[in-house]
């Protein structure tokens, strides 16, 4: 027998609110971090007669790549617009690395005088190469061609060679090999910024690494950050996915109700847990869980019940 979407959405709603003291553990947990990454993609919502775009952001918690110890984490929120001070605000307290694009609502985020304490940009290699891929697929122009060849030497030897170390040893890796590479790289962008037209796309490409410099070179000084902010760009993936099939949210609420689901599916897969078992366990268990061991029921702490074994 059919069930009526209303129905539907209502048991996910219900869903929702008994999860929510996991998803406020996992953010908690996410902003205790001292490096995270950030992104955001559309969200339609609906609207009268039409849908209206909001925001999906994702903020990650892993420092498997620096050798780090605490488990890997993803939280979701949402938002009905772009503005930056939403992605502000879900930071809170949180004062460390944040790696993002070059988004220009980010910009507050990183002013000096931020309270609690400063954040510091680390910039996307992937989105610097990807402007200067693009143009050499298109255009096959010498200069995007050499700068996506003097890229990938950065990635390709020497970041691999560097995953999964200390931040010590990352740093002291990448001061030995990555920094002249990263030098002449520099060098050889300036020599080569006069060639094209001021508004030319090979420019804007060029302008887009020189201006932020100081954010793309930070790796070179501190092992824990990565090259990339890749990490972001395949949690927000399943998102761009899932649109195919749900086409748009109800409302704002569904909007944060998706937030909130993502956050504790997708962090379940970055631990290697099966997220359908893991919820399956969790909701069973929740109403005589004490609420002081909530944290027994994360995904990187969960212990399969007897029965929910039993079961399996």
């Amino acid at each position: 027998m059919p069930i009526d979407v209303s129905t539907l959405a209502g048991w996910v709603g219900a869903v929702t609110t008994a999860l929510s003291p996991l998803v406020a553990r996992i953010e908690a947990h996410v902003r205790e971090a001292d490096r995270l990454h950030l992104d955001d993609t559309p969200m339609p919502v609906l609207a009268k007669g039409k849908t209206r775009t909001g925001r999906l952001w994702t903020v990650i918690r892993d420092d498997r790549p620096f050798g780090g110890p605490e488990p890997p984490a993803a939280a979701y929120f949402y938002s009905p617009d772009r503005s930056g001070a939403h992605a502000e605000t879900w930071l809170g307290d949180f004062h460390g690395i944040v790696q993002a694009d070059a988004f220009s609502g980010f910009g507050r985020l990183y002013e000096p005088g931020r309270k609690p304490g400063p954040i510091r940009e680390a910039a996307c290699w992937a989105h610097a190469r990807r402007k200067f891929f693009e143009l050499a697929d298109l255009r096959k122009a010498p200069i995007t061609i050499e700068a996506v060849t003097r890229i990938d030497a950065i990635f390709a030897i020497i970041e691999r060679a560097a995953n999964g170390l200390e931040p010590d040893e990352r740093r002291a890796h990448r001061q030995a090999h990555s920094a002249v590479l990263v030098a002449d790289l520099a060098a050889w962008l300036r020599e080569n910024r006069a060639k094209p037209s001021a508004k030319a796309p090979t420019a804007a490409a060029i302008d887009y690494l020189l201006k932020r410099w100081s954010a793309f070179t930070r790796f070179l000084d501190d092992g824990r950050i990565c090259l990339s902010n890749n990490a972001a760009e395949r949690a927000i993936r399943p998102m761009a996915v899932g649109r195919r099939n749900w086409t748009f949210a109800g409302s704002d609420a569904g909007g944060h109700r998706t937030a909130a689901l993502y956050t504790l599916i997708e962090t379940a897969k970055l631990n290697g847990i099966d997220p359908q078992a893991w919820l399956a366990d969790v909701l069973a268990r929740l109403p005589d869980h004490p609420a002081r061991r909530i944290d027994d029921l994360l995904p990187w702490n969960w212990t399969p019940s007897r029965l929910h074994q039993i079961a399996a």
